[in-house]
């Protein structure tokens, strides 16, 4: 890991020297950043996904930490005694930072999981819709007359098709919590 603080990244910034500190970097699972302006830290984060183009979070619990939340991918707010500012611009809020773990890797892998069922749903309904527009249109001699009237095709798309996302959102758990937080490497799976 590398900690490296305020004045350092200072001297980075002004030197130039971004190229070799992303090099640095590189080589750490982890980097931390203490005793760093609000302004530095949303120009690490920029840095990162300008450079390395990757998808960045960011975790703050105040409001020193609202520039790099929103500069982030993802920004998590941990609601706490500094306030609830990091919690306002965030993405996603927790309690405490060890509810970070079960955020990540439980619920981002459900929530992938249900948005690429959903995608794919979403898929097929638009499709066998626009078939049986197309063959309607070969029995109709391509006239342009309507097949379904205005306010039936707004219940196709709000009552009878509503259902399955519904459920899909709100049941669907392909690995259950607890075989999530003990194979961490199962969130790749779904990448």
């Amino acid at each position: 890991g590398l900690v490296i603080d305020g004045r350092t990244l200072n001297i980075i910034f002004q030197g130039g020297l971004e190229e070799k500190f992303l090099a640095l970097t590189k080589h750490c699972r982890s980097v931390l950043c203490c005793r760093s302006t609000p302004l530095q830290k949303s120009m690490v984060v920029k840095l990162v996904r300008r450079q390395l183009k990757v998808m960045t979070l960011s975790i703050g619990d105040g409001a020193n930490d609202v520039s790099m939340i929103q500069a982030a991918d993802v920004g998590v707010g941990i609601s706490g005694q500094e306030g609830m500012q990091a919690v306002m611009a965030s993405d996603f809020a927790i309690t405490r930072f060890k509810h970070l773990k079960k955020l990540l890797l439980v619920h981002g892998h459900w929530c992938y999981a249900r948005l690429a069922k959903m995608v794919i749903y979403f898929f097929y309904k638009n499709v066998s819709y626009v078939n049986l527009l197309f063959w309607y249109q070969f029995f109709c001699g391509f006239s342009g007359s309507t097949m379904i009237d205005y306010w039936q095709m707004i219940f196709f798309n709000l009552f009878f098709t509503s259902m399955p996302p519904l459920l899909f959102g709100v049941l669907d758990k392909d690995v259950s919590a607890e075989t999530l937080l003990g194979l961490p490497e199962l969130y790749k799976n779904g990448r």
